[in-house]
């Protein structure tokens, strides 16, 4: 059984990069422009929620350092 490949914040950004770099280039057709752009936005909400949840505990541990 094929493993699970785990969630990596530097590869997604890289993919939204690569993706944005084909929809700039203008070879694609409309319809694969929404379809990509879709594949971004979903990959942008993640990151968003990656740094989201990693900024409040570098916050917490940095209240903890100034409580010690």
């Amino acid at each position: 059984m094929a493993k699970k490949q785990q969630w990596n914040y530097e590869v997604t950004v890289a993919r939204i990069e690569e993706i944005l770099a084909e929809i700039e280039g203008g070879e694609l057709e409309l319809t694969e422009v929404f379809s990509q752009f879709e594949v971004v936005v979903a990959s942008l909400q993640q990151c968003e929620h990656f740094l989201a949840t990693h900024r409040q505990q570098v916050e917490l541990l940095l209240e903890n350092l100034g409580e010690s």
